[in-house]
């Protein structure tokens, strides 16, 4: 075989493995992206008290008024705690005249199972079981 015939064989295979291998990275690159995107999310529900404002949004839209009294905590704090769900994508907020509604986000998706509630992230799920009398 002449010399230089195989070598256009073997630059061809050598492409494909390249674009093959650039796909990979891509998809691997993909994947890290939407790991820091679940890893911000589950960092904003790492406090008690973000995990108690979470549930008590479960049932409708609250003030930071109504969630402090609710919690018995100080209005001041609930509302640092709000700002990093805000940030994190986990709760919105609307102004009406003078009172700011929060709810959860609409790409959070709540559900029941039996004996358990479920907050799916996005990314992953929470589930917490139903407290018992």
């Amino acid at each position: 075989m002449p010399c230089g015939q195989n070598e256009g064989n073997i630059l061809s295979r050598n492409d494909d493995l390249q674009n093959s291998g650039s796909k990979m990275v891509n998809a691997v690159a993909q994947e890290v992206f939407d790991a820091d995107f679940c890893a911000e999310r589950l960092k904003a529900l790492s406090d008690p008290h973000r995990l108690k404002i979470l549930n008590a949004l479960r049932y409708g839209e609250l003030t930071v008024g109504d969630i402090a009294e609710l919690l018995e905590a100080e209005v001041v704090t609930i509302s640092h705690h709000l700002k990093i769900m805000k940030y994190a994508n986990l709760v919105e907020v609307r102004r009406e005249g003078r009172f700011m509604y929060y709810r959860l986000h609409e790409d959070l998706h709540c559900s029941t199972k039996k004996g358990t509630r479920v907050l799916d992230l996005g990314c992953c799920r929470l589930e917490v079981p139903d407290q018992k009398p």
